[in-house]
This record gives C-alpha cells, structure tokens and sequence, in this order.
C-alpha cells in the first residue's frame, strides 16, 4: 500500500495532475539538451543535514569535505568533521540520492543537526552561509526552519545565494504550515510526488511548492551502510537537487534563475507549443 503523501504533495498527486499540463514558451528546450550525458562533473553540492557517512557505498566515495556547526562557543563556528560521519542516516540518504543521479559530482557535508534529527535555526543559518561562501554549484536542504524570528536571516542567505550564483533546493516541511527558505520564490521548493521513478519530477504553477520529486517508499542509505526505505520530502528534494546538477554540470554558465526555468520547462506534463 503506498504510503500517505507528506504535506505540500497535494497538487502532485495522481488526482491532480492534469492540472499540472500546460504549454511552455521554451521551444527549443527539451530533456536531452538540458541534461542528456551529464553526470555532474564540475559541480559542487553541498548537503547541509545530520552529515554524511563517508564510506557508505551509495556515497561513492564522492564525499569531499565533511564539516560540523558548533554551537559551544560565543559565536557559531564551522569546524572540520575529519571521521565524515553522520549522527541519524538523514544526510546519507540525501548524498546517496544525489550520487546515484549525478555521480561525477564533489558532495560536501555540513552537520547541522543532531541524533534527534533535530537542529538549532542558528545553526542550519551558520551552515547555510558558509555553504554559500564555499560557492557551491547546488546546496541541498532536506530541512527547513519554521521559526519566525529567523524569517528574516534566512531570507537574506536566499537573496545571498542567489546573487552569488548558488542554487539552493529545499524541501517543504512535512507538516503543513511556512517553512524557511523552501517558501520563498529564488528557491527551488520540493515535495513529494508517488511516481517511482527518480527522473520523474513535475512543476507546479500554482506555487508556493513549485516542483514535485519523487519522495514516497523511496530505497535509500543509511547510517551504518544500511538502507531502508522511507517516505518524505525530505527525499524528493535531492531527487530535484541531483537534476539541477546535471544542468549546471552541462551548461555551466546558467544561473539560479535560468535553472529554475529549464526545471519548470522539461517537467513532467510541459510540452512545447
């Protein structure tokens, strides 16, 4: 039985889809051209989460540079994370997804949540920028912030990324309600669509969610070079975050904004004029 759609899905599901159908303005703009025999060489992602398991298979030993957010000082600092591990599985499965789409791409972790899966909003904004500063080709967020009191410093690292030519992807919460930075409009927001079939990605243009990645009974790494399988945003994003980088690994020249509009342009139900 397939498993309940997260919140945010609603406009991806089967029911709906039809209303995803629409004519683009991209004519010359196909799948092939957009990222036929890329594999994500040249390009950089950095997954910000619970770390990654270095020597996990599904990694491929692509992992790069493992880092860690501490939060015991005066001031949040990033520090190096020699042993690339990762406290829950959540990151892993996010790099596993990545790899398997993307495989000649660099992936960078940066460990700010812990073994609850839960994290400090000061912490993901400290990672989160610091992945900006490293000029990541595409930042991987299968987290996001519903404090209120944040909505302001995420919002500025969003502007920051984007000005700064780094493409982030972010999942939806899976409970309903805003969520910082999937909600706002330079990002690429992710929920989960039942589809299996990681090519498989739909855009929605009714947003505030724009984009539909395959999310639900998904096979994924795990803490422990394990797998199991689980349902989520969470998961479609990388899903959605792999593809951008195959874009940007074959048309390095293309921005945020131009990203978002080749995803938009080959999703599922668009068809050229």
């Amino acid at each position: 039985m397939t498993a309940e759609l997260p919140a945010w899905s609603e406009p991806f599901a089967d029911e709906h889809r039809s209303a995803l159908q629409r004519v683009v303005p991209f004519g010359s703009i196909d799948r092939e051209w957009a990222i036929g025999g890329s594999d994500g060489s040249g390009a950089l992602v950095a997954i910000i989460d619970s770390g990654v398991e270095r020597d996990h298979p599904a990694v491929g030993g692509r992992l790069v540079r493992s880092v860690v957010v501490d939060l015991s000082g005066d001031e949040p600092s990033v520090q190096d994370d020699p042993d690339g591990s990762d406290v829950v599985g959540h990151g892993t499965a996010c790099a596993g997804i990545i790899h398997g789409l993307a495989p000649a791409a660099e992936l960078v972790s940066i460990r700010v949540l812990g073994p609850d899966n839960r994290g400090k909003g000061m912490a993901f904004a400290t990672g989160l920028e610091w992945a900006i500063d490293q000029g990541a080709s595409v930042v991987n967020l299968s987290l996001s912030s519903r404090s209120d009191a944040l909505f302001g410093t995420f919002h500025e690292l969003a502007d920051a990324a984007y000005f700064a030519n780094v493409l982030l992807v972010s999942a939806a919460n899976n409970v309903p309600g805003p969520s910082y930075p999937s909600l706002f409009a330079s990002v690429v927001s992710v929920a989960a669509h039942d589809v299996p079939d990681p090519l498989v990605w739909f855009y929605n243009p009714a947003p505030p969610v724009e984009f539909g990645g395959y999310g639900v009974d998904v096979d994924v790494a795990w803490k422990g070079g394990g797998r199991i399988v689980a349902t989520g945003n969470s998961f479609a994003a990388p899903h959605l975050a792999a593809i951008a980088t195959l874009i940007r690994s074959k048309h390095p020249g293309v921005t945020p904004f131009e990203v978002k509009a080749i995803l938009a342009a080959t999703g599922q139900g668009a068809r050229v004029p």
